[in-house]
């Protein structure tokens, strides 16, 4: 006999799933990748993606293979938001549930991956409801990613490796749900010195074109290991 029936022969058993809050940015939205449900129980009604842990992964390990899975995408940045174990919550059985965020770029994941799926955007501006208490793990979701955002580069997660200031702007734009001086953002974001401008042009937003960035990982590491904190 196993050490976990002999010694917890007595005590209930449950399920543990993790639910993933996937955000990606396009076209000037904070987007959220949903679908269909395809089984039962809540068939057909709209849910964030996730999957039961099995008996050799541990909780970040069943987030990252549900993630990949999905996105065809390794190092995908994500994080533990909160856990969720109501009874009820689930009319199959008792779940908890450990919901997770997590960030790509919306136009650098297996789209065709996605499809397999029936993986859907949509503007978080036109959520619709979803099953359980997963319009709870969204809020909550979006809750830690304005904090993080407001004191770490996670918005340089969603954006591609070359981007625009004005690309930079609306993304921040998007995740606080609120207007930014554009001379003030640019200045704040400059004075950071965690870009590295390229001689290349965006010529597709105006005539004159905008300068294309990367975001220079040594210097932020260089910047929070000198005690030195991002903040827009």
């Amino acid at each position: 006999m196993s050490p976990e029936y002999q010694y917890y022969s007595e005590q209930s058993t449950f399920h543990v799933a993790v639910d993933c809050i996937i955000f990606g940015f396009d076209q000037g939205e904070l987007k959220l990748l949903i679908h269909k449900r395809r089984f039962e129980p809540a068939m057909g009604q709209w849910s964030l993606f996730g999957g039961f842990v099995q008996k050799d992964e541990g909780l970040d390990e069943a987030a990252n293979r549900v993630l990949f899975e999905l996105t065809g995408l390794d190092n995908i940045y994500m994080e533990e938001v909160q856990s969720y174990g109501e009874l009820g919550r689930d009319p199959a059985a008792r779940v908890i549930s450990v919901a997770y965020y997590a960030l790509i770029p919306a136009k650098e994941y297996s789209e065709a991956t996605s499809n397999n799926h029936g993986a859907t955007w949509v503007s978080l501006n036109q959520l619709p409801e979803l099953i359980m208490d997963h319009n709870e793990m969204v809020k909550k979701g979006l809750r830690r990613l304005k904090r993080r955002a407001s004191t770490q580069p996670l918005g340089f997660e969603l954006l591609p490796r070359e981007f625009t200031m004005p690309q930079l702007q609306a993304l921040y734009e998007a995740i606080y749900q609120c207007s930014l001086d554009k001379r003030n953002f640019r200045k704040k974001i400059l004075s950071m010195d965690v870009l590295i401008k390229l001689d290349e042009k965006d010529m597709t937003s105006s005539r004159k074109g905008a300068y294309l960035y990367r975001f220079d990982q040594k210097k932020y590491k260089k910047l929070v290991d000198g005690g030195d904190i991002f903040t827009i």
